[in-house]
């Protein structure tokens, strides 16, 4: 690997800043009680809503990664001992059911397959028999970036709806929001958790949890609630009415989320959304070409923001990823708990265009022949190509 040039980022997250962005957070440092501040962070809370499509509620930034927007989302609307349902095909998906069962909530579990997302079916029949409304929240992850996994959370919110459940829907998509599209308010989404290091195209720093009106008011009613500090949303309130936080914030962070956001506007976020289905097809396309599968198993299931990529019998996926990075300078996500060893990860979203995408695919081309598997140099790399030139940029996809 050359020591002069930086290695190139396709791992799920962080993912590449935009110089535009950078150069925000490129500034002296600043008082963060200033009455000047007020004029820069109430516009943000906004225009946040706009990258959620919520229809009421607000947004919290935590100065957290995304685990710390879990947390907050069930601290502040359940109590020990709530029944809630979930389910885990993924290392994310794991976590989330892991923090919940250690935070001492009474999970209802769907143990799914990996690669394979939100079993809509067990979810609409537990949901249809639970006519004493225990259940209190239901969990689905939208993006399970270890399996290279998208959910229906339509449907988790039409199987809410046909059994006329009270339940809140909680949803993480940490690496969906800003790529994938979420309508939060149509959905009927309570609690939707995002971060910094994915589609908002920063560095890690910035826990984001948008939340309903429900949500507000589910706090405000809870009895027995769980104790929490430092991820309160009264605090929060309190002090993001007037512009502030009530603690010092990731001013810098901030300062890059607002040209973040601006970039994400100017393209059109509709069009944001159509351009990571377009990229992620060409990926897919490069897969098919070198004999390949995905780890997801059915193309309902296909991520557009991260492809995990099996690897033949006796091949071992995490060669691939140093390989790549050795060799060929390429930062690739490794296989976690269940898959390592056995799929690499092309991270496909944030700041990035055709001529990116063919870049790590050149590279993973060289380290899978390197390691083995018999690929034809070019051929996925073609397939790409010619998948873009078929299916250029729409005039309606372009920036106004």
């Amino acid at each position: 690997m050359t020591a002069m040039v930086t290695p190139h980022l396709f791992i799920p997250g962080p993912t590449n800043v935009p110089d535009a962005v950078r150069m925000a957070m490129n500034l002296p440092m600043e008082d963060m009680r200033s009455p000047e501040f007020p004029k820069f962070t109430l516009p943000i809370f906004e225009d946040l809503k706009k990258a959620f499509k919520m229809k009421d509620g607000r947004v919290f930034i935590f100065p957290s990664s995304g685990t710390g927007a879990w947390e907050s989302a069930i601290e502040n609307t359940l109590a020990v001992g709530d029944k809630v349902l979930m389910s885990r095909f993924g290392q994310f998906s794991l976590l989330w059911v892991d923090m919940a069962e250690r935070l001492g909530l009474n999970v209802v579990l769907c143990d799914e397959e990996w690669g394979t997302g939100v079993p809509l079916e067990k979810y609409a029949d537990i949901l249809a028999k639970d006519t004493a409304h225990e259940i209190k929240a239901v969990f689905a992850t939208h993006n399970e970036t270890a399996t290279g996994v998208s959910s229906d959370i339509a449907g988790v919110r039409k199987a809410l709806d046909a059994a006329k459940h009270p339940a809140m829907l909680f949803v993480d998509s940490v690496s969906g929001v800003g790529s994938l599209d979420m309508r939060m308010g149509e959905w009927g989404v309570d609690c939707c958790v995002s971060g910094s290091q994915k589609g908002f195209m920063l560095p890690t720093g910035l826990g984001i949890l948008a939340v309903s009106q429900k949500a507000l008011d589910a706090n405000k009613s809870l009895n027995g609630r769980m104790n929490r500090c430092f991820f309160s949303w009264e605090d929060m309130i309190k002090t993001n009415d007037q512009g502030f936080f009530p603690y010092t914030p990731a001013t810098q962070l901030i300062r890059g989320l607002r040209t973040s956001l601006d970039l994400l506007f100017a393209e059109g976020i509709d069009n944001v959304f159509a351009r990571h289905t377009r990229l992620a097809s060409g990926v897919r396309a490069a897969v098919d070409a070198w004999g390949l599968k995905l780890c997801a198993k059915e193309p309902k299931w296909h991520s557009d923001t991260v492809s995990a990529i099996l690897v033949p019998e006796g091949i071992d996926s995490a060669n691939v990823v140093k390989t790549a990075y050795y060799r060929y300078n390429t930062s690739l996500g490794v296989g976690l708990n269940k898959v390592a060893g056995k799929v690499f990860r092309i991270g496909h979203l944030g700041a990035l265009d055709e001529y990116m995408i063919g870049g790590v695919l050149f590279s993973v081309e060289m380290a899978l022949k390197d390691c083995g598997v018999p690929v034809k140099l070019g051929s996925g790399t073609g397939a790409a190509a010619e998948y873009f030139v078929n299916n250029p940029v729409k005039p309606a996809d372009k920036k106004a």
